[in-house]
Parts: C-alpha cells; structure tokens; sequence
C-alpha cells in the first residue's frame, strides 16, 4: 500500500473505534448530555483530529498537514453556526431534552453522508472543470459580505423552511408527542413526530451550510485525504459541542463576524489565484485562526463588560 492508502486505512480504523468509544462509554440512550461530559467529547474530538495532524505530518509531509489543519480549523468553525441553527430547530420543535443526544447522532451521521456525496461530485467537478474554482471564490465572497452585514434579529426560522414547508404539505405530522418515536399512531392513522421532522431538518440544514464549506476547502487543498477528513471530523464534533454551547448562543454574538471574514478571505484567495497570485497556506492558516478565535474571544470580553454595565 502506498501513503495515502495507510492514511485512509489509519483514518478509517480510528474513526470507527472514536465513534463506537464515544457512543458506547460516552453517550446512553435517553441520558441528558452535561456541560462536563460534553466539555470532555470535545476535547476527545478536537484530540484526535490534531492527533491525525500529527499523522499526516509524519506519513505526507508537513504542507498536506498544514493543509489539513488549515481546513479543519475552517469547517470546524463554520460548524458553530451550525450549532446556533440547531438550537433554533430543537426549541422551536420543543424536542425534549433527554432525546437531544439520539436525534443529533442520526442528523449528523445523515449529514455525513450527503457530505460525503456533496465533496465526490465537488471533486470530481473541479478535476474536470477547473475554472469552477472561481465561481466557488465569488460565491463565498458575496456568503461572507451576506453574513457579515446581516442583523442579528434576522434569526433562521425554522416555519420558513422550504424542507418544513414541504413535509407539511405531503406527511401527516404531529408535533405534540413527547415519546421520542419517529412514527404514532393516533385513531388509526399513522403520524410523523417532531423527532422525525427535527431529524429531517438537522440533515438538511447541513446541506446548506456545506454548499458554502465545501467549495472553502477546495480553496486550502485539492487533496482529497484533507478533503474528507476534515470535514468529517469537524461534523463528528457538531454532537458535542451542541451541547456545550447551547446554554451560551448569545456569548458568541461576533463570531458570525469572524466567519464572514474568513470566508471573504478564502474568496479572494479563489479569486486570486485567477491572476497567479497565490496566498501561502500558513498565511491561510493564520487569518482563520485570528478570525476564529479573535472573534470568539471578543465576544466574550464584550458580554463580560455588558454584564459589568449592566446592559
């Protein structure tokens, strides 16, 4: 086998020894997550995904694992506003909180998939038609000024979702069962519960944010190992970090900010490589870890003095 068959095979192997650790020691059905045990999941996923940094670094060389690194960083901050969108779904549905662990698990093994598929035909797309690449530039540049301008009170709402709107229209749904079924049955008839529709919604929704997350990575690498480890380690993370952050949305009211002004900057580095000028993948990964967590820290700082003024 050659390195890149090791790296799959290593990758493959650890992934399903995580995911069995972390469903079978870590996660019991119908338990409530607490802010303990999801502090210590996502310490375990961030670990290992630097650990596989370490690998790449040792098996490909230290570029590819910049490249990786680089990426991961950039998914995995762009799944934080995955996170606040979540939350939005969960309360407007009024899933109870001891299903949270069970429905986010099959969402975000769902949204791994249909990653998966969205990344092959990314690939292979831009293998075929190269100039793709500066469509996807101007695309993350106009998601980031859209991001970056757009008001806070402009939250997703989930009665206006096209996904939402067309289930109502063609399932029999009631959102009034607590029982953590997919399926009841209610005077003979057969009815979708919020479960099922929450489910439904959190695979979907990925969707969406993967059209802007995948093209952003073609733009740190064409390597398809860094490809699809990245994004998939970002996405196994997304249970966790839920349920850490789900208490604190409104701590992180500038984060939106920083991601916009990464995904401006992987668009102008799409858009300029057009011209022959190309941005080093350390300064790549410079900028995303400034705007992730300069922006996060901000956030923080400024909620402490709100507090302080009692804002």
């Amino acid at each position: 086998m050659n390195t890149t068959q090791v790296s799959y095979l290593v990758f493959g192997v650890v992934l399903l020894l995580a995911v069995s650790f972390d469903l079978g020691l870590l996660s019991k059905k119908g338990s409530a997550v607490t802010i303990r045990k999801a502090l210590f999941q996502t310490i375990f996923w961030v670990a290992l995904a630097v650990a596989f940094f370490g690998f790449i670094w040792l098996e490909k060389g230290h570029r590819l694992a910049l490249e990786y690194i680089s990426a991961y960083l950039m998914e995995w901050s762009l799944s934080i506003d995955n996170i606040f969108v979540f939350i939005l779904i969960f309360t407007f549905f009024h899933v109870q909180q001891h299903h949270y662990a069970r429905v986010l698990l099959i969402g975000i093994l769902l949204a791994i998939v249909f990653r998966i598929i969205f990344i092959t035909a990314g690939v292979a797309l831009v293998t075929r038609f190269e100039w793709v690449l500066y469509i996807f530039g101007g695309i993350l540049l106009i998601t980031g000024i859209r991001i970056f301008a757009i008001k806070k009170e402009e939250e997703y709402d989930p009665q206006r979702n096209i996904v939402y709107r067309w289930m109502k229209k063609v399932l029999p749904i009631s959102t009034n069962d607590a029982s953590g079924r997919f399926i009841v049955i209610k005077e003979g008839k057969r009815f979708y519960t919020a479960v099922f529709v929450v489910i439904v919604l959190l695979a979907t929704t990925d969707i969406v944010f993967a059209l802007d997350s995948i093209p952003a990575v073609f733009a740190i690498s064409k390597n398809k190992l860094v490809i699809y480890t990245s994004n998939i380690f970002a996405v196994l993370g997304l249970r966790s970090l839920f349920f850490l952050l789900q208490g604190a949305v409104n701590r992180f009211e500038y984060l939106q900010q920083g991601i916009a002004i990464v995904l401006i900057f992987i668009g102008v580095k799409m858009l300029a490589e057009a011209v022959h000028i190309y941005i080093p993948i350390w300064m790549s990964l410079m900028v995303i870890v400034v705007c992730l967590f300069g922006s996060i820290l901000y956030s923080l700082q400024n909620t402490e003095t709100e507090k302080k003024n009692g804002i």
